[in-house]
């Protein structure tokens, strides 16, 4: 009985400055990584297409100039091209797949045939899925 009574165990003042600071540190920890996490899904693509350049021809000479530009800041990648609700493979340049950096004004030129007075909806879709849409008339 004598040993357990000689025995001396930490204060509770000193048990408890070392709870909280326990406490913080591991809160620390778990903020930091929530940030890094919401950083990543934060990063969006922010972009628009700003004009529709036609050039009426026939089926090989029509042309739509689409100017894109980025106006986020991490770079896009513009991996589809559709006009009026068709997916375009050909005739396209620059070739798609490439990085759009941020603040530049890429043009893409659309060999298609292009009708006087119609109606055009062209779209560039993202690698991650974002879709940019613009529409406008060919001149007559």
């Amino acid at each position: 009985m004598k040993i357990l009574r000689s025995r001396k165990a930490l204060s509770p003042v000193v048990a408890s400055i070392i709870l909280i600071a326990v406490t913080v540190a591991v809160s620390i920890a778990v903020a930091a990584w929530m940030g890094a996490l919401t950083f990543n899904f934060m990063a969006t693509e922010q972009g628009q297409v700003t004009n529709l350049t036609f050039t009426v021809g026939d089926a090989t000479s029509g042309k739509i100039m689409v100017t894109f530009n980025n106006t986020g800041t991490n770079a896009i990648t513009i991996n589809e091209l559709w006009v009026n609700n068709a997916k375009v493979t050909t005739g396209i340049s620059p070739a798609l797949g490439t990085s759009t950096l941020a603040n530049s004004g890429t043009q893409y030129t659309v060999t298609i045939a292009v009708v006087a007075g119609s109606q055009y909806e062209v779209k560039l879709v993202s690698s991650k899925g974002n879709a940019f849409p613009r529409s406008g008339t060919a001149p007559t």
